[in-house]
């Protein structure tokens, strides 16, 4: 018989050694970037969200209101930073609303 390991580890731990492992970091910051936004958001705007998409440090929001649109693009700063508090990192650098 083999001997068995005492050693513990999180799960948490394991999946981000995983993720490290295999680069699929940017892809999960893809992922958790749009539950983010519709966390942050709330349901309402998360309503008239058609697409949000990650590239290069631009969060691109595709909006179907243009007055959402609009009010928006006033608080973009404000939004970015609660945006990488939520991340727990800096990815997002810029924010278009289209």
């Amino acid at each position: 018989m083999t001997k068995r390991e005492n050693d513990s580890f999180s799960i948490k731990d394991l999946m981000g050694a995983f993720i490290q492992e295999n680069n699929l970091k940017k892809g999960f910051q893809k992922i958790h970037i749009e539950e983010a936004w519709a966390k942050l958001m709330g349901a309402g705007v998360a309503s008239y969200t058609d697409e949000v998409k990650l590239q290069n440090g631009t969060l691109f929001v595709r909006l179907r209101s243009s007055v959402l649109r609009e009010e928006l693009s006033y608080g973009k700063d404000k939004i970015v930073r609660m945006l990488n508090e939520e991340m727990g990192e800096d990815i997002v650098n810029r924010l278009m609303l289209v």
